[in-house]
C-alpha cells in the first residue's frame, strides 16, 4: 500500500473548476431546447458518469495507479462531485451527434472531434490540479481511451433507443 500523496490541502482552483465546468455546462443543458424525453436525458447524463467511474476505477487505482483525483491519493468526499463534471459532457455528446443528425461515416470523424475536445478538457483539469498523473502516464495515452468510452456511449445509445427498435411495438 502506497503512502498517500497530498497535492493541496485547501479549497481552491481544481474545485472551483468542477464546479464551475459542471454548473455551466448542466445550465447549458436547460437553457438549450429540449431533444431528448426524461429517460433518454437521465441517460445521457448518468452514462458519462459510470464510464468515467469504470475507467478511472480501473486505470487510477492499483495495479495501475496511473493518475490521482483531487487534493491527495486518497479519495476524498470532494472527488466524488468531480465525477458529476462527467455527466454534461455524456449528455452533449448524444446532443449534438442528434442535433447535426450525424451517420455512416461522418460517426468516425464525430468521435475523432469528440475524443480531441475531451483531450482537451482533460490537459484544463491535469493544469488547475484535477488530475495529477503518475510516474510515465501521458495525456496522448487518453486518446484510445476516450475513444472506446465514446464508442462504446453511441452505441449503448443506439442501441437502447433505437427508433426501430420501438416502432416495432
Amino acid at each position: 500500500m502506497t503512502d498517500n500523496i497530498v497535492y493541496d490541502n485547501h479549497f481552491n482552483g481544481n474545485e472551483w473548476f468542477v464546479i464551475g465546468v459542471t454548473v455551466i455546462f448542466l445550465a447549458a443543458i436547460w437553457l438549450f431546447p429540449r431533444r431528448f424525453s426524461p429517460t433518454q436525458t437521465t441517460f445521457n447524463l448518468l452514462i458519462g458518469i459510470v464510464l468515467g467511474l469504470i475507467f478511472d476505477h480501473t486505470i487510477a487505482v492499483p495495479p495501475f495507479d496511473l493518475y490521482d483525483v483531487g487534493d491527495q491519493s486518497k479519495y476524498q468526499l470532494f472527488d466524488m462531485f468531480s465525477y458529476v463534471m462527467y455527466a454534461p459532457f455524456g449528455y452533449w455528446f448524444i446532443y449534438w451527434y442528434e442535433r447535426l443528425r450525424i451517420c455512416g461515416i461522418l460517426t468516425i470523424a464525430y468521435i475523432l472531434v469528440w475524443t480531441g475536445l475531451s483531450i482537451g478538457m482533460e490537459w484544463l483539469s491535469v493544469q488547475v490540479g484535477v488530475f495529477h498523473y503518475k510516474d510515465s502516464y501521458r495525456l496522448f495515452y487518453s486518446i484510445p481511451i476516450y475513444l472506446i468510452l465514446q464508442s462504446v456511449h453511441l452505441g449503448l445509445y443506439r442501441e437502447v433507443f433505437a427508433r426501430e427498435r420501438w416502432k416495432r411495438r
